[in-house]
């Protein structure tokens, strides 16, 4: 029998003790301890394994853990590390992804939540014969809980600023070993207060939580962070000079988060389904860690999942759709003239070359476009490609499914931005009944140079016509009095738009894309499919007493429109 797929499982002894597929990353152990600093942040974009890698650490390093979890992984081949440091030292592993509320009072609460259950873990330092009574009660007030019924712990501020670093020594006493700590989604409670209008407040929480961690502690071995961000060191890293940073951009620690494609088609072999290769590579493969070509391994084990219970299944936008997106949305809000220009461009596969800040703040982000492509670029949507110059790096669009989230986006972007102007769709809306194809035409070129094409850039040749179809329907269906049928909705032979107005006019539309430049040609092409197919009859049968039947051919910005009125009526 296989083994299971570990869908949304972070928890590196779970996979290993319930027969789930393990992609074998410990070698990152190796590499942590042959170049590791004091202080150690990796960022990588999220759903790429970093808080299994967390987990793993955990799980390599504590005193007392089950070895057994490594049998048959690469870390045991490095004998001399595993005898100096596997199970030798205290850790403390917390997780801030948690850490949110409305307001600070319950962020801050939520962070006492987090401080305080991984306190709890070491209760025997109440017993300890290595503490004196004074550090015993330091530790009391740790896992003191105010409301015992709603488990909510009632640390003072000032002990919870020193939480950490109180905990980091008291567990090095106690074993006479110094401690190891983890911090996973670091970045989080700031990206959660920054949206809801406490960001200074949380800002200093964060400073003074990891300034006494990490800058003033002799307990301390070293410090593992991971997040999406490379957070200022002027926000929250003030002081700390023994940070050791590991970006996207960094040749250090490559493929120790993500899937490699040789994991990748190792997994697609063990469940045989190697024939899905080249989709997955498609779709889920491009992101560039330092020189090594990375794919998502939430996309890639989610597609697997879908592709063993129908082998006909399409792939999708399962990283993408996670969370998050708003950041893109944010960016194609704030687009120029330059910017759409620039969008267009990674849509059709180029790249585009912009200075990539590596620190910022979240104030930063939205004062300028520029923050926000090297945001883009942090969080994964867009990658390296090619050397860089310094600043200067050169990006694009990983791979299939950023593309089409990026167009999905600027597509829905396009038609609320249109809809906004409601004199100009009315005005564009009247020219159909009346027959007006030069009209019709003209707007349709302005709402073009207005826009960004992606439809016509992004896709395949036979799906081109997509974007010109989704953006003539949904102007069209800002007539909430008439009715607009698309194509794909219907049973009945219809064009590819359909209006029946309530003066009983019915309107047919048939969309070409010129891919040889011949708007002409492919405005006859579109009439001629009107009369071959009838069309017009559906409407006719639907009681509408005059109906207009388009020819509309496009090719990148330009369009062409014909129009011809049924006669026979």
């Amino acid at each position: 029998m296989s083994k299971k797929l570990p869908i949304g499982i972070d928890g590196f002894e779970k996979i290993r003790t319930n027969d789930f597929y393990y992609v074998d990353k410990t070698q990152f152990i190796a590499e942590l301890l042959r170049n590791w600093g004091e202080v150690n942040l990796f960022t990588r974009p999220r759903r790429f394994g970093k808080s299994l890698n967390m987990s793993m650490l955990k799980s390599f390093f504590e005193i007392g853990g089950d070895k057994t979890l490594f049998e048959g992984l690469k870390i045991l081949q490095e004998k001399e590390l595993c005898e100096k440091y596997m199970g030798q030292f205290p850790v403390i592993s917390i997780t801030l992804k948690g850490v949110s509320g409305s307001d600070f009072v319950s962020a801050s609460a939520a962070m006492r939540n987090v401080i305080g259950k991984e306190a709890l873990r070491f209760q025997f330092l109440l017993e300890s014969d290595r503490l004196t009574e004074k550090e015993t009660e330091l530790y009391a007030q740790l896992i003191e809980v105010g409301d015992e019924h709603r488990a909510i712990f009632s640390m003072s501020d000032a002990a919870l600023e020193d939480s950490i670093q109180t905990l980091s020594r008291l567990l090095s006493k106690h074993y006479g070993q110094k401690t190891i700590l983890l911090i996973d989604e670091y970045d989080v409670p700031l990206d959660k207060a920054f949206r809801a209008g406490y960001y200074d407040e949380m800002t200093e929480l964060i400073r003074n939580l990891l300034g006494n961690a990490l800058k003033t502690n002799d307990s301390l071995q070293f410090a593992v962070l991971t997040g999406c961000l490379r957070i200022s060191k002027e926000s929250i890293f003030t002081g700390l000079n023994n940070l050791n940073v590991m970006t996207v951009s960094d040749p250090y620690f490559c493929d120790g988060f993500g899937f490699t494609d040789e994991e990748v088609r190792e997994l697609l072999r063990y469940y045989e389904l190697e024939d899905a290769y080249e989709t997955v590579r498609d779709w889920y493969d491009g992101y560039r860690f330092g020189n090594v070509s990375i794919y998502c391994p939430w996309d890639v084990i989610k597609y697997v999942q879908i592709r063993l219970r129908d082998k006909g299944a399409e792939p999708e936008n399962y990283w993408a759709n996670t969370s998050g997106n708003n950041i893109v949305r944010r960016f194609i809000d704030k687009a120029d003239l330059m910017t759409k220009g620039d969008i267009e461009r990674l849509l059709s596969g180029g790249t585009i070359c912009k200075p990539i800040k590596q620190e910022l703040t979240y104030r930063e982000l939205d004062s300028s476009v520029d923050n926000l492509w090297s945001v883009l670029f942090a969080t994964g949507y867009l990658t390296q490609r090619g050397p860089s110059h310094g600043r200067q790096v050169q990006l694009a669009i990983p791979n299939r499914e950023v593309e089409e989230l990026f167009a999905d986006l600027v597509e829905d972007w396009f038609k609320e931005t249109s809809r906004a102007d409601l004199s100009r769709i009315e005005r564009f809306c009247t020219a159909f009944p009346n027959g007006d194809a030069v009209l019709i035409q003209e707007m349709l070129r302005d709402y073009l140079w207005d826009s960004i094409s992606v439809r016509d850039t992004a896709v395949r040749m036979d799906r081109k016509e997509n974007f010109y179809h989704g953006m003539v329907l949904g102007l069209l269906q800002s007539r909430g009095d008439w009715l607009v049928l698309s194509n794909a909705e219907m049973r009945e032979r219809y064009g590819d738009i359909s209006v029946c107005t309530p003066e009983r006019t019915g309107i047919v539309i048939e969309l070409k894309y010129a891919g040889d430049g011949n708007l002409e040609k492919g405005c006859q092409a579109a009439l001629k499919q009107i009369e071959e197919r009838k069309y017009a009859a559906a409407l006719e049968r639907r009681g509408m007493k005059k109906i207009l039947k388009y020819g509309m051919a496009f090719c990148e910005k330009e369009c062409l429109v014909a129009v011809k009125e049924n006669k026979n009526l």
